[in-house]
């Protein structure tokens, strides 16, 4: 699994990015990360984007397990684990907050998670996991359709440190790095992830987040934070806010 990593010490911060994206979109928070966090901190591609492999299926325990090979190796028993998820990497936080795949983090935020499921959408996922990768004949088209999947566009272009490894080179052009397999997720038992932690669960949403609301999140975590007038990608949009909930409680 691809993976970066920086900072010192026995702590570490586990940095997990959203369906589409890649672990880049970290890059503003790791950017502040050495006044910021005091310890180590990785922020990985999940199974399925980026540089990390593919995998057969991609069911959250499965991601759940892979990344938490990924991680063990780099986890401090002295040290804390802190888990920092977005959208679906917040789902693949609150899988580990269980202990069931062989750590349990301290402590997990999860900022941006899709709780509301129409049937429709599950459907249209469905049909997403179930098509070929779609190539493009430049690379200027693949950027554009990227930025859009990753939620990117208007926050970022292609030259952005956020949107590395984003795309790829293919036999027929370009397209996107993520496996279209990935989108086969399903729905998150979010009531019984919450209800399965281990640790401490810190939910938080950009206030203007279209994926998700502030009623939704407090029916699962009274004290969710607003972390201000953003939208979805906070962490890459306020990386100051993201760092300043995790503070917080940390």
């Amino acid at each position: 699994m691809y993976l970066e990593r920086g900072g010192e010490g026995p702590d570490l911060l586990l940095m997990l990015h959203g369906m589409g994206a890649t672990g880049a979109v970290w890059s503003p928070l790791c950017a502040g990360a050495g006044s910021r966090w005091a310890g180590r901190w990785i922020a990985l591609d999940l199974p399925g984007h980026g540089q990390s492999d593919r995998q057969d299926a991609y069911a959250i325990g499965q991601t759940a397990a892979a990344v938490a090979r990924a991680a063990l190796p780099h986890v401090d028993p002295a040290g804390r684990l802190v888990v920092l998820g977005h959208s679906l990497g917040g789902v693949i936080g609150l899988a580990l907050a269980t202990g069931w795949f062989g750590l349990t983090p301290h402590r997990v935020f999860a900022a941006g998670i899709k709780i509301a499921w129409s049937d429709d959408e599950l459907r249209r996922m469905e049909t997403l996991a179930s098509q070929p990768a779609k190539n493009f004949s430049t690379e200027e088209e693949a950027w554009e359709r990227y930025l859009k999947v990753s939620g990117l566009a208007g926050i970022a272009d292609a030259a952005a440190p956020v949107v590395a490894r984003g795309i790829q080179r293919s036999t027929e052009g370009w397209r996107l790095a993520m496996d279209p397999r990935a989108h086969g997720v399903g729905k998150p038992p979010m009531s019984e992830l919450m209800a399965l932690a281990r640790c401490p669960v810190h939910l938080g949403r950009g206030r203007d987040d279209a994926l998700v609301t502030m009623e939704q999140m407090r029916a699962l975590d009274p004290e969710a934070s607003d972390l201000g007038p953003h939208g979805h990608n906070v962490m890459v949009e306020a990386p100051a806010r993201v760092w300043d909930w995790v503070a917080s409680f940390t």
